[in-house]
């Protein structure tokens, strides 16, 4: 298959170097250091065991018109970055061009194929005016849910912290040819890639988390497990976990696991920054619509009330205008002596 990877980051040069390793025809979009380390030396995985593979036969272009059509576009960018992509996307785009979402969060197309009263139905929160549904038809799209963790540890190099498994799913629920072909595709490369049969529940497994831990630590610059075991910001986080179960549950969505479970899980994970935290410390734009905007967005569709997400919500916005404004980071730093 002829693939791009939009994005190439940790799990964007992970995804690409492995299936590149496999024999797919691989192309990177990419800026700056990545851009010119990628051309010059291609791609460079570090396993959990540290041993190392090299992807030499990838190539790294900044304009999208120069990669060409593709078989299948991987987005591995944050929600708030596809907008920026557009409308340049397009050049990527022939007739049966899969576009497979592989980010986190409510995804702007979570009501194309949804039969119910909500179908159809756009999310202003995370596609305000529609501009992603424009330019990308909804019948290209393949949902993703992305569980690995990498990091970029050096242009054109990532180091992979664990995991291998990327669950893909039509937004119908159908296991349609062209998504066979697709996890056949990351299945040569070594990973898992189930078809799931409702992939807005796998979604939801994973935002419940998100939702609510990203932002409570993205406020208190606390790890997974200080929030966990601080009982105090265990309930709120609970609470709002609570409120994101409603909504869901009013969608048709049926968790697979316990609220104390996703609970538990996390804590296990250990002293472990959100990603949303590393943003607050970087002074980088917070991806705060796609992972708690939206749920709020869709208590209000179906009248399910959300007012610990929706009092989190609006601290963590001001939080991320401040710093934008200020251009600045917030970083505890130990006093000196």
């Amino acid at each position: 298959m002829k693939i791009c990877i939009v994005g190439a980051g940790a799990i964007g040069g992970y995804l690409g170097a492995k299936l590149a390793l496999a024999g797919e025809d691989v192309t990177f979009i990419a800026r700056n250091r990545n851009l010119e380390a990628i051309n010059a030396h291609g791609f460079k995985l570090i396993l959990e065991d540290g041993s190392e593979q090299h992807a030499s036969t990838v190539r790294a272009v900044q304009r999208h018109a120069e990669a060409g059509e593709q078989d299948a576009v991987l987005l591995t960018v944050k929600a708030h970055q596809v907008r920026d992509l557009l409308p340049d996307l397009r050049a990527l785009f022939g007739p049966k061009t899969l576009v497979v979402t592989m980010i986190n969060g409510v995804p702007w197309w979570y009501f194309h194929k949804l039969a119910g009263p909500h179908e159809g139905r756009a999310l202003d929160s995370v596609d305000p005016g529609g501009l992603l549904a424009a330019n990308i038809e909804p019948e290209r799209v393949i949902g993703s849910v992305v569980y690995p963790a990498a990091e970029l540890v050096a242009p054109g190099v990532v180091k992979l912290i664990e995991g291998n498994r990327f669950t893909l799913g039509e937004p119908d629920g159908t296991r349609s040819e062209r998504i066979e072909a697709l996890s056949g595709a990351l299945m040569r490369a070594g990973f898992k890639a189930p078809v799931a049969k409702d992939i807005r529940s796998e979604i939801w497994v994973k935002l419940w988390g998100n939702l609510s831990f990203n932002p409570i630590s993205a406020l208190t610059h606390a790890t997974l497990q200080d929030i966990c075991r601080f009982p105090p910001t265990r309930a709120l986080a609970a609470a709002m976990m609570g409120e994101a179960q409603r909504v869901a549950e009013a969608l048709g969505v049926r968790f697979k696991i316990t609220l104390e479970q996703r609970l538990a899980g996390a804590e296990a994970v250990g002293a472990h920054k959100t990603s949303m935290l590393q943003d607050v410390e970087n002074g980088r734009a917070l991806e705060l619509e796609a992972l708690v905007g939206a749920v709020v967005e869709l208590g209000r569709i179906t009248a399910v009330p959300t007012p610990t997400i929706e009092a989190i919500y609006a601290a963590t916005t001001l939080l991320g205008q401040t710093l934008a404004a200020q251009r600045g980071r917030l970083r505890v730093e130990p006093l000196p002596g």
